[in-house]
């Protein structure tokens, strides 16, 4: 029998506040962490957290630790809207998406699902929501309003994340166990491309300019290249052990490799490896800063948020995010200038 993917089996400890250099990278951030098993998003102040006097780890008034927003169901993936104003949560086990109003830090409703949501991505305009269905072989395409019917689309065996191209014209799913990308025209929701990668991919990620995407396959510890353009694989680099999703940052990959407790670094345009760093243990969401100068890093098992100076290549602070951090997805809020 397969272990479902948000099934954790044990829970970690916390690392130790160091102090960090320089907070420009994420000014008006925040991290918004699934919990997993605590049934919680935790909202963190990045700005805070990588502020060059350190903070009190475990949050408080005078720590990065804003908030914990109850979630149930499990909550693994997050999609935030790249105005901010939302966040979107599914809980697989409780079969529906959470729909957050991130400045008031308020759950406004629940959209309910049937199968087994997991992987999330919401498109540029901040509608729709397409939600990988783990068990039905499908994404889930949903009125976060919940004014418009659901639909779906075809995908492969058992998808789990899911990424839009930023003009919204497509919508990206990796198909764990047929070892294969689908890529999925948004107006017609038909699937155009398959595309093989390497064996069980998870995390996919497509960069700004809307050319490449990544994808960290588990069973094959490689990350595969796509052109998008051709639809092809045109590149592959070996990382650690079970690699499970990717965060670009400064002309840099940044990979959370599970098994290693590490992160594995690349150029991205030689696919030249740079560094390979230690995190926590089991680390699995990844996320860059608006600037690209840090990487947050989740680490399911030690129950702690890292992060990474990307111009030094070197973590420099890890703090307590709650049990069972996952961070799947789109979890760095940029906070809008007019928010409170």
């Amino acid at each position: 029998m397969i272990r479902a993917p948000w099934r954790p089996l044990f829970s970690g400890l916390l690392l130790c506040a160091l102090p960090v250099a320089g907070a420009a990278g994420a000014r008006a951030d925040e991290a918004f962490v699934t919990d997993q098993p605590a049934n919680q998003v935790v909202v963190v102040d990045l700005e805070r957290l990588v502020a060059p006097v350190a903070s009190p780890a475990r949050g408080g008034a005078d720590g990065p630790v804003r908030t914990r927003i109850d979630v149930p169901g499990e909550p693994a993936g997050i999609a935030v809207t790249l105005d901010g104003r939302r966040a979107y949560v599914t809980s697989p086990e409780g079969k529906f998406v959470s729909v957050i109003d991130a400045a008031s830090r308020t759950v406004l409703r629940h959209i309910p699902v049937t199968g087994g949501p997991f992987g999330i991505a919401v498109a540029p305009t901040g509608a729709p929501l397409y939600v990988a269905d783990w068990y039905a072989h499908r994404l889930l395409v949903l009125d976060p309003e919940g004014q418009a019917p659901q639909r779906e689309a075809k995908t492969g065996t058992s998808p789990s994340g899911v990424a839009v191209t930023p003009d919204g014209a497509f919508v990206l799913t990796t198909d764990r166990d047929d070892d294969t990308v689908s890529v999925i025209d948004a107006a017609t929701l038909a699937r155009v491309a398959v595309i093989g990668v390497g064996k069980r991919p998870f995390g996919i990620t497509i960069d700004v300019a809307g050319k490449y995407a990544y994808t960290a396959n588990v069973g094959s510890d490689d990350v595969s290249v796509i052109d998008l353009a051709a639809r092809k694989v045109v590149g592959t680099v070996k990382v650690g052990l079970r690699p499970y999703a990717v965060a670009l940052a400064g002309g840099l990959a940044f990979v959370t490799n599970q098994y290693a407790g590490t992160v594995s670094v690349f150029d991205v345009a030689t696919l030249a490896p740079r560094a390979t760093l230690t995190v926590g243990d089991y680390p699995e969401g990844i996320g860059a800063s608006r600037d690209g100068h840090f990487v947050f890093v989740a680490n399911w098992f030690d129950n702690s948020l890292s992060v990474i100076d990307t111009r030094r290549l070197a973590v420099v602070r890890d703090v307590e995010v709650g049990d069972g951090p996952r961070a799947f997805g789109a979890f760095i809020r940029r906070v809008p200038s007019d928010s409170n």
